[in-house]
């Protein structure tokens, strides 16, 4: 049974079916939720600690969600937010620049028992890693979760051209970085 999400927003505020419509929440949303998260804080058990405290956050928001947005819009931004304060706290923790919270980031993707250098997929992870924070979200919803300019403003609260710019600037040092490597 696959339920809208203004039938699962239905469920959720309903006393008796509360827990029935959010686990449908977390139920449609959680895979792609959890890559966008994954894609941000690189680890796989920092992605699942992330994600547990945005939908801590959502069950706790959700009774207050006006619907001016779309629910994944809202969701999305959650997740956004919820990374950066995780990468923020990582930074702040170990008494470091964000640049060395993102080298960390990159010597994770090397450590990985899967990686492989001469793969594609893995300079483009490393390549990644090595844009401006803005710009990897931007990079990441666009390139992965195919999301248009217009949703991606109202998640990240920022203009369509300053998103565009961002993503062509992104694009570049790519392309530059798997030149070069």
């Amino acid at each position: 049974m696959h339920l809208d999400d203004k039938e699962l927003l239905y469920l959720f505020k309903q006393a008796d079916t509360k827990e029935k419509g959010f686990t449908g929440i977390i139920k449609k949303y959680q895979e792609k939720l959890y890559w966008h998260v994954r894609r941000l804080v690189v680890d796989h058990d920092d992605a699942n600690d992330v994600l547990q405290n945005m939908f801590i956050k959502v069950w706790n928001a959700l009774d207050n969600f006006r619907e001016d947005s779309q629910l994944y819009t809202w969701l999305y931004r959650i997740a956004t937010n919820e990374s950066l304060t995780f990468l923020e706290q990582q930074k702040k923790r170990s008494a470091v620049s964000l640049d060395e919270v993102e080298a960390g980031l990159s010597n994770k993707i090397v450590a990985d028992r899967h990686f492989d250098a001469n793969k594609l997929e893995w300079k483009l992870q490393l390549a990644i890693q090595q844009l401006p924070e803005k710009q990897r979200i931007v990079f990441n919803l666009r390139y992965y979760d195919e999301m248009p300019y217009e949703e991606m403003s109202r998640v990240l609260q920022t203009s369509e051209g300053a998103l565009k710019a961002s993503y062509h600037h992104a694009v570049k040092k790519i392309e530059d970085f798997i030149k070069n490597n």
